[in-house]
């Protein structure tokens, strides 16, 4: 799995993700399996097939299981904090915007497709174009 940006989803000032995910317009097929982080505590409430990470408490750790789990867990979702990466070497997302707010859709566009053809080709050697 070469990990793709499939969609984008924007707002209009700060909104945190997980209220943009509660907010969206579109439905999410009930089989899609979603890996979140503890930033989306109740999201299986919304998708009955989501997986988050065990929460440790001040007054309960976590057992040496639930540690492997969210182990497991972050070596899945390392791929999307790779993505998140390539996205913020372009900027845009990783400080202030400061172009034109009607291009900001087109940039960020852009900017995916740019980063989808850099991890679909990075594979790839001269040798396979001659």
């Amino acid at each position: 799995m070469t990990g793709l940006i499939k969609g984008i989803s924007f707002a209009v000032g700060t909104v945190h993700d997980f209220q943009m995910f509660k907010n969206q317009s579109f439905e999410m097929a009930k089989d899609i399996t979603i890996l979140a982080d503890l930033g989306f505590l109740g999201i299986q409430k919304i998708h009955g097939n989501s997986i988050i990470p065990h929460k440790k408490s001040k007054y309960k750790p976590l057992t040496e299981q639930q540690k492997d789990e969210n182990k497991k867990q972050a070596s899945k979702r390392v791929m999307i904090e790779h993505i998140n990466r390539d996205c913020k070497i372009f900027r845009i997302c990783s400080s202030k915007y400061r172009g034109k707010h009607k291009n900001y859709d087109k940039n960020w566009r852009l900017i995916t497709a740019i980063v989808n053809l850099k991890r679909t080709t990075r594979n790839l050697k001269m040798t396979e174009f001659n």
